[in-house]
Parts: C-alpha cells; structure tokens; sequence
C-alpha cells in the first residue's frame, strides 16, 4: 500500500513538474477562453478585409468558420469555412481561416471542444468575431 502511494505520490508531482494541466471549462468559459484566444488575430483579419476592399470598397459578407479544440494540445484543428453561412467572397473566406489556423488554448481542456465562430465584414466597421455557437465541451 506504501508503494502504491508513493508511486501516485511521484505520479502527481511529475506532472506537476512538468507543467501538465488540463481544466475543465463550462461552457460559457469555454466560449469566452477561445474568444479571447480568436480576438489575438484580429488584427490579421482586418488585414485580410482591407486587402480583399482594394478595388471593391462595399465588400461586405460572412465567414464562418467551424472547428475543433483539441483536448490534448488545445490547438484549433479541422479549421473550415461552413459554406451555408458564408456569404463573403472565398478570398477572404479562405484567409480568415488560415488567420485562425495553428492557435491553440492555453492551458487545454480536458475535453474537445466543438466551435463555430462567425465573422461579419461590413464597409463601415471592423471586422468582429461573434460566436455563432458556443464551444460545447464534447
């Protein structure tokens, strides 16, 4: 029995050590973690917007864009547009999600987390990422 606790005991303090640590967020945490965690490219956004208004100054639409957060890593994996709630052209469809591609939430979740994000783009105002969904933790 000794043993056995001092094994644990060692378990414990190496993942300590380590830095291994994994929360588990409700769902509101979950949607406001990884909103803050999407508002660190906004400004990468913006630029995707300004590059695709050159020679369209009306450009407006949607992009929005589902994925994964991963357990294990918190990284954002299987980043995709959702065509049936995009409405903005595919060039800047496509660069919102390579934007978003590589983040990851730190420190992970315990669990996946699915998400879809919703970005609108109008002439007269700044590109803002709205959650069309909250990330239910799967």
């Amino acid at each position: 029995m000794a043993t056995t606790f001092i094994k644990l005991s060692l378990f414990a303090l190496l993942a300590a050590a380590t830095g291994c640590e994994f929360h588990a967020r409700g769902p509101e945490d979950y949607r406001d973690v990884t909103q803050a965690l999407l508002d660190t490219k906004a400004a990468d956004i913006k630029a995707c917007y300004d590059g695709a208004l050159k020679g369209q100054n009306d450009l407006q639409g949607r992009v929005t864009v589902q994925f994964v957060v991963e357990a294990e890593t918190g990284a954002l994996k299987d980043v995709k547009v959702d065509p049936a709630g995009t409405t903005a052209p595919e060039v800047l469809s496509q660069c919102v999600t390579n934007s978003v591609s590589g983040l990851a939430l730190t420190p992970p979740d315990k669990r996946d987390g699915i998400a879809t994000w919703v970005y609108d783009f109008t002439p007269t105002g700044a590109p803002a990422a709205l959650p069309g969904a909250a990330p239910p933790p799967a």
